[in-house]
């Protein structure tokens, strides 16, 4: 699967054929990658595998999930210099792009000081993305929720306002799910929240509830039902995450470790021909 997303994504850059091919010689050469910025590295992987398409020699100097600074040397590249320049563009857009991911999540992480919530991903990815996204979420300390709509049965409010009752709903849904999948019901009030655990939920999120709201909803649970588990999610923010995590929620997922993350900036220069 990453051998062929990175393929199309250098497919994408070169379109037709890339036009230096068109003019010069092409020599052994040496070029390495430096960060201009400080955060977490990620993308490895899928830089390598491009590179192994291509026939490049890449050699990274920090690992996914490394901490870097400005001015690190991060990797060194070694082939033909028209493959490299070829190259260049989409080796810098996937580690750069997945580095920024994975650097926000890293700040989430380090707001919820070592409280033991999982911190969750979502499914607000950019299309085709999905795999990187998440894998760069996991790179800098998050853990992924749903990969898709195949792996957990979640009932939004769009999903609520066609069925008529839920414990029945639940009930059905059970016979025909496979045996391993898990039953969410997104919930905006705690009466609906005691609602749909008495139906047979597996996980409970509370979606933009207060935190003393959730607190409730948390003592209900361990009361009557401990072995539902409990997210919360909506409008959750680095400052205001470590008080959710405090609320005894089990996860708590965010949106915006994908979509508000900033790239980092990394530049490739050929250093010199072999």
């Amino acid at each position: 699967m990453i051998k062929r997303f990175v393929k199309k994504a250098l497919q994408e850059d070169i379109g037709r054929g890339d036009l230096f091919f068109l003019v010069g010689d092409s020599k052994k050469a040496v070029a390495k990658i430096i960060s201009k910025d400080s955060g977490i590295l990620a993308g490895e992987v899928y830089a390598k595998a491009l590179c192994k398409v291509e026939r490049l020699d890449i050699k990274f100097h920090k690992r996914d999930g490394e901490k870097i600074e400005y001015g690190d040397h991060i990797a060194t590249l070694k082939g033909k210099s028209k493959k490299l320049l070829m190259c260049e563009r989409t080796i810098l857009n996937l580690i750069q792009h997945a580095s920024g991911i994975a650097t926000n999540t890293a700040k989430y992480t380090k707001a919820l000081n070592n409280n033991a919530v999982k911190l969750l991903d979502t499914r607000k990815t950019r299309p085709g993305l999905r795999i990187l996204e998440k894998y760069a979420v996991r790179c800098g300390g998050g853990n992924n929720h749903r990969m898709g709509l195949d792996d957990c049965l979640m009932i939004k409010d769009t999903h609520l306002k066609t069925i008529e009752n839920l414990k029945e709903f639940v009930v059905n849904a059970r016979k025909k799910l496979p045996y391993t999948s898990k039953i969410e019901i997104e919930c905006e009030d705690i009466e609906f929240a005691k609602e749909a655990m008495q139906s047979g939920a597996d996980m409970i999120m509370c979606d933009n509830m207060s935190i003393e709201d959730i607190k409730t909803v948390v003592n209900y649970k361990n009361e009557k039902f401990p072995h539902i588990l409990i997210e919360a999610s909506g409008n959750i923010t680095e400052k205001t995450i470590l008080d959710y995590a405090q609320s005894g929620v089990d996860a708590i997922s965010s949106g915006s470790l994908i979509h508000q993350a900033v790239w980092l900036d990394f530049s490739m220069k050929i250093t010199h021909k072999e």
